[in-house]
């Protein structure tokens, strides 16, 4: 039997309010100190078999009683119902603060509460727990990716060796050709299908052995080539049947990064990554246009690759044009709004970030670059607009001391962001839901927010840094 410790906690009070005590009086009866038990009581910390046993003794119940899965009252019940409530996304994404619930307020207003709470969800149709399972799943799989450095050693290697055996060795795009052998490595034909599901890239046909396309896409198109690789990266990859959203979604990951790695191959794109590196002419643009891929596969491909080889850590966002993160992936610490469970997506970026500020700059059908303050520190970014997405915005960034190495550095665009504070751009959510996980301030805004040439700047904080930590010398980036 699995113990839910809100209920328990909810049962202990319950018993030990019938029985007179105060947390003090029953802490001396089971030889343990009043805050101790208060946390029981709160859910906040799970009772032991023996503890259990001893609080059952101590109030003249059996430890059934207190085990049990059902809120001892129905008042109990509104409690943990409003509680679990305020857990969820979209009541988080309410920004109200957290409110527990007092004695003196009414059984009506709880149950008022809970009302309108379930007409958000129904309104939104989206189930309560499946939602906050996959959010919590979502979330996880970001913070796996995150220790990582964006790198999965397992996908590249497997990447590496299918790219070996079909006998890619070249610095360009993967062909058709390659393609087919890659498929046919997996026992897999691709044939394009005149009919098939108007929203639908691939469908794999397991008893035959066929991965079917649109005929519309033929091989040589990105969308056509994504599908059939992340089709075949679950197979490459050894997947199993999902057991649990995380699983699902750990595999999803894995895949897209399996086809990426493939159209994207590292030992051709590193080199030119890093020729460009030594030139300080990064962009994102020129791994897009050497591999034939999106803008958005390009981008993350970016993020996966610069990390490992150059030790340069970058953030990625899809944002769509109400400001809403479709995807994130944060190595670098950019402070951004999360949901309770630690995840980015569905929360709305800051208007003045550039994923935001590109779809009203000039440089709209161009790369709109900008520096921007945050209470963790000064970054700076490239945002394209995907004119064939609905508009969405697609966008790479770094910490200011890593933008020397970029092209569109020099740009004059200077912004400030006190998100999450009130008074920047909207009305924001309790900094209890927002994840900052460096908040020091910024050395490089420090000594000069709003210089015009980044690579000054930086040449002075690693001499400043050096002075601080002689060991460690000069940041040689």
């Amino acid at each position: 039997m699995e113990l839910d410790p809100v209920v328990f906690g909810h049962r202990l009070r319950h018993f030990r309010q019938q029985r007179g005590l105060t947390l003090d009086q029953l802490g001396e009866l089971v030889g343990r100190q009043a805050p101790y038990l208060s946390l029981l009581e709160n859910g906040k910390r799970e009772a032991k078999l023996t503890m259990i046993a001893a609080l059952a003794r101590a109030l003249d119940i059996s430890a059934a009683d207190l085990m049990a899965a059902e809120a001892p009252s129905r008042r109990a019940e509104l409690e943990i119902r409003l509680g679990r409530a305020q857990e969820h996304p979209l009541y988080a994404g309410l920004g109200l603060p957290v409110m527990k619930p007092s004695s003196r307020m009414p059984d009506e207003v709880l149950t008022h509460l809970l009302a309108l709470f379930d007409e958000l969800v129904a309104v939104r149709g989206q189930p309560m727990e499946d939602e906050a399972g996959l959010r919590n799943a979502n979330a996880q799989v970001a913070e796996w990716l995150r220790v990582r450095h964006g790198y999965l050693d397992r996908v590249e290697n497997v990447a590496r060796s299918v790219l070996e055996d079909v006998e890619y060795g070249g610095a360009g795009p993967v062909t058709s050709r390659n393609l087919i052998d890659i498929a046919d490595r997996f026992g897999y034909q691709v044939r394009a299908v005149d009919e098939m599901p108007p929203n639908v890239r691939s469908i794999v046909d397991t008893t035959r052995k066929f991965v079917l396309v649109a005929q519309r896409n033929e091989l040589r198109t990105r969308q056509a080539r994504k599908a059939i690789l992340q089709t075949v990266g679950s197979i490459a990859l050894d997947h199993e049947p999902p057991a649990d959203p995380l699983q699902t979604l750990t595999q999803r990951l894995e895949s897209a990064y399996f086809a990426a790695a493939v159209l994207v191959p590292e030992s051709a794109a590193v080199p030119a990554l890093r020729s460009a590196r030594n030139d300080r002419d990064l962009s994102v643009g020129d791994l897009k246009e050497q591999f034939y891929v999106s803008y958005e596969m390009a981008a993350q491909r970016f993020t996966n690759l610069t990390s490992r080889h150059f030790g340069i850590e970058t953030h990625f966002l899809r944002v769509s044009p109400d400001g809403i993160v479709w995807k994130a992936t944060v190595l670098d610490d950019l402070p951004l709004r999360a949901d309770v469970y630690g995840g980015y997506e569905g929360q709305r970026l800051c208007q003045k970030f550039g994923a935001r500020a590109a779809l009203r700059s000039p440089d709209r059908f161009d790369i709109h670059c900008q520096f921007t303050d945050t209470p963790a520190g000064s970054y700076w970014c490239a945002t394209q607009v995907a004119m064939d997405q609905e508009s969405h915005t697609f966008t790479t960034g770094v910490r200011y001391e890593d933008a020397r190495a970029f092209r569109g550095r020099r740009t004059s665009r200077q912004v400030t962001s006190t998100c999450p504070a009130s008074g920047c751009c909207r009305s924001e959510a309790p900094d209890d839901v927002i994840v900052h996980r460096r908040m020091q301030g910024s050395l490089i805004a420090t000594l000069a927010p709003h210089a015009a040439d980044p690579d000054e700047v930086t040449d002075r904080v690693a001499a400043e840094r050096a002075k601080d930590n002689p060991s460690s010398g000069a940041d040689s980036r």
